[in-house]
């Protein structure tokens, strides 16, 4: 799997210093899905540094992940407002249900859930953001109609719960220009 880490690292050769120990983080997890050990260890090798400080600072920053992603990412928000509104009680349903392993994936691959301290839509509260798009006023009898239409669905095409919150950034500054 480190593979791509060689690569990337090749790309560079004779230019790399600590300081680009993050930039390379990201480009090996962008090409990888995920930073593995040994994308770790050749990060380690090819900066001259300890393998405990590459670690450090992958597990420092939440951007980074450690295991690959399911084909579909939901963010559970753990901030106050979603706290308040019960939050954990969806992400202990997406566990049950989705029949979560430690690491946030379900065993069949489909499906990681990853819990966030805010997602920044408090007025929606308790809030998901599912491959992208917000879902909010969640209760766990909408988060199952929501997966359930997204599995009947056969992935095709994500359901539209929260249609103002659900489209692209993109898409918005589009429409606003």
């Amino acid at each position: 799997m480190a593979a791509g880490a060689d690569a990337i690292i090749a790309e560079r050769e004779g230019e790399l210093t600590r300081e680009q120990m993050i930039p390379l983080l990201q480009e090996i997890q962008a090409a990888e899905g995920f930073l593995s050990a040994e994308a770790m260890i050749t990060v380690a090798d090819a900066l001259e540094t300890p393998v405990s400080r590459v670690y450090g600072v992958a597990t420092f920053y939440n951007q980074f992940r450690f295991a690959p992603v399911g084909e579909h990412v939901i963010e559970v928000c753990r901030g106050t407002a979603c706290h308040v509104k019960q939050s954990l009680a969806l992400a202990q349903h997406l566990e049950r249900r989705l029949h979560l392993r430690d690491d946030g994936n379900s065993a069949d691959g489909r499906y990681t859930v990853v819990r966030v301290a805010c997602l920044g839509a408090c007025s929606i509260a308790p809030v998901i953001k599912l491959d992208g798009a917000f879902y909010g006023h969640l209760t766990t009898e909408k988060l199952d109609a929501l997966l359930d239409e997204l599995e009947a669905d056969g992935d095709a095409a994500k359901p539209d719960a929260f249609p103002s919150a659900a489209r692209a950034p993109e898409e918005q500054r589009d429409e606003a220009a």
